[in-house]
């Protein structure tokens, strides 16, 4: 099958659509596919190139400070860039969505999201306020932004960095967002956790602890939760086949 990427700006959002030659200008099922801290979306095209395989149309975007978007250094305070980022990530998705609704190229509204590490916690943290996303990976991320924000004003504490008095105050936008703290808005939804158990950037028990408080209720009937045994914060061409799996089957 022969792929077309195509370059463009959605708004002031730089995106590659991944899409199969023959069928790019028809109505296909979205993933839009989220890129982690400091990469870019042409990192994401082995991914893509597996999700079109799949019959899907890939998105990528470049986050905000990423990629195309990089405006000089990210700020010296922990975390600040970081979640800047996710913010516009998830304030830029109906913007995203509403491109390929008004060309009537999403088929029959099946919609993906998806990401590796900050790309998984947007995709982790869009479940809580999008009820019309029909399938979500979220690939070394965390269901709990909350809880990750602490861990990192906390060890950067440690570590002597300039952690303002008022940050937690600053992050006060990330419980709407935290599905750990709203489970049942998953509403057995499709939804892949993956994750290292030897991940050194984000704890891999943030996510199997999460897994292990919802897995026998009815609204997380359809999550599926993978480990990556012994395994850190690196994707395998293995797990890029997983996923383009997992949209294939949810998605047609």
């Amino acid at each position: 099958m022969k792929i077309q990427i195509r370059e463009r700006m959605i708004h002031d959002i730089p995106v590659l659509e991944v899409v199969s030659t023959e069928k790019m200008n028809e109505a296909l099922p979205l993933v839009i596919f989220y890129h982690g801290w400091q990469t870019n979306k042409e990192l994401l095209l082995t991914q893509a190139r597996r999700l079109a395989d799949k019959g899907l149309r890939a998105v990528l975007p470049d986050g905000m400070h990423h990629g195309q978007r990089k405006i000089g250094e990210k700020s010296s305070v922990p975390s600040v860039t970081f979640y800047s980022t996710i913010q516009y990530n998830l304030i830029e998705f109906n913007v995203i969505k509403k491109y390929f609704e008004e060309r009537q190229l999403i088929k029959n509204d099946l919609i993906g999201v998806g990401g590796y590490s900050m790309g998984g916690m947007t995709s982790a943290a869009l479940v809580t306020q999008h009820p019309e996303i029909t399938a979500i990976a979220s690939i070394m991320g965390t269901p709990q932004p909350t809880n990750y924000a602490s861990l990192i004003r906390k060890n950067a504490k440690k570590m002597n960095y300039n952690v303002p008095d008022d940050l937690a105050l600053i992050h006060s936008w990330l419980p709407q967002f935290d599905l750990s703290l709203q489970p049942e808005k998953m509403a057995q939804r499709p939804i892949l956790f993956w994750h290292g158990t030897e991940d050194p950037k984000i704890p891999f028990n943030q996510v199997a602890d999460f897994y292990h408080k919802i897995e026998h209720e009815p609204y997380a009937k359809n999550v599926i939760f993978l480990t990556g045994q012994g395994e850190g914060h690196l994707v395998t061409i293995d797990l890029m086949n997983t996923i383009a799996d997992f949209f294939e089957q949810h998605l047609k």
